[in-house]
């Protein structure tokens, strides 16, 4: 346990970021899950569509206020396109 004042008050403050990010981690894996799960089971284009884009914008948040690192953002926005792709020209 934290001695100083300063040190719980910084224990509190760690606990809620840290509770915050792993939301926003876990809500950003729920959407690229579901995308995956749509484009396996043949769903409509348009579903897939919607997912795609929601996943897209979620990374891009999630990148630009640095929750995940700039690249990983870009990298998974890269792999999720070429799944999208994949999946439309497949259709």
């Amino acid at each position: 346990m934290p001695l100083h004042k300063s040190a719980e008050k910084r224990l509190r403050q760690s606990e809620r970021r840290n509770a915050r990010n792993r939301a926003r981690k876990k809500e950003l894996k729920t959407l690229i899950k579901n995308m995956q799960k749509l484009i396996e089971a043949r769903a409509a284009k348009s579903e897939v569509e919607s997912a795609y884009r929601s996943a897209v914008q979620k990374l891009d948040r999630l990148g630009v206020k640095n929750y995940i690192h700039a690249n990983k953002a870009s990298r998974k926005k890269s792999q999720l396109t070429r799944l999208f792709n994949g999946y439309a020209e497949a259709e």
